[in-house]
């Protein structure tokens, strides 16, 4: 029985080391005056998420995709509409940043295991675990709002098209840059890892 309780205690603190593990550490460093405005007209829009589809197909797949992974999410997500709310955020904000959706939610299970009031050791909030400095980079200063979904999830999904640019679209390096790890592989690995877990064939 005290075997088990143990055991009980152990699990939880390995799974919670695991997320702290991997939170985001992005580095400040200093950024051009094109580059801050373009990061900062990103992520300035606050109209809700409206996805927009060329033709019905796309539509539909786009459908499916909600349904197959609301399915998936349904344990670390359990109420429906939070869920609902988050997948089509989540969708929206990877596209409009030219990402792929289920790189995105590999991304966000590594770093925060779909927790949205996650705050790192080193300071990292939300889902995404933006830095609070890129408030103050590209926003308003007001670090508060990272732990709005909307707001958290384009901050992140615009600072990793970012990286992505600035390392001229190797995933690997701007992976390693999004958790302030470069040139290490245990961060890229485990996200690249987490987004086939996430991939979707319609």
């Amino acid at each position: 029985m005290k075997c088990l309780s143990l055991r009980r205690l152990v699990i939880p603190l390995a799974l919670a080391a695991t997320v702290c593990a991997h939170a985001g550490n992005q580095k400040e460093e200093a950024l051009g005056d094109g580059v801050r405005l373009a990061l900062a007209r990103s992520i300035s829009d606050t109209r809700p998420p409206k996805p927009e589809f060329a033709d019905i197909e796309e539509r539909i797949k786009y459908l499916r995709w909600l349904g197959e992974m609301s399915e998936r999410l349904k344990k670390r997500l359990p109420d429906m509409q939070v869920r609902r709310e988050f997948l089509q955020t989540a969708w929206y904000e990877a596209k409009r940043a030219g990402l792929e959706p289920s790189l995105v939610l590999g991304l966000i299970q590594v770093e925060s295991g779909f927790r949205k009031y996650a705050v790192s050791p080193v300071g990292a909030h939300g889902y995404m675990q933006v830095m609070p400095f890129w408030t103050r980079v590209i926003g308003d200063g007001d670090r508060r709002k990272l732990f709005n979904m909307q707001t958290n999830l384009r901050y992140g999904c615009s600072i990793l098209r970012h990286y992505l640019d600035m390392e001229k679209g190797n995933l690997y390096l701007a992976l390693g840059r999004y958790n302030g790890s470069r040139g290490r592989s245990e961060y890229p690995n485990a996200v690249l890892a987490a987004w086939k877990r996430w991939e979707f064939s319609p």
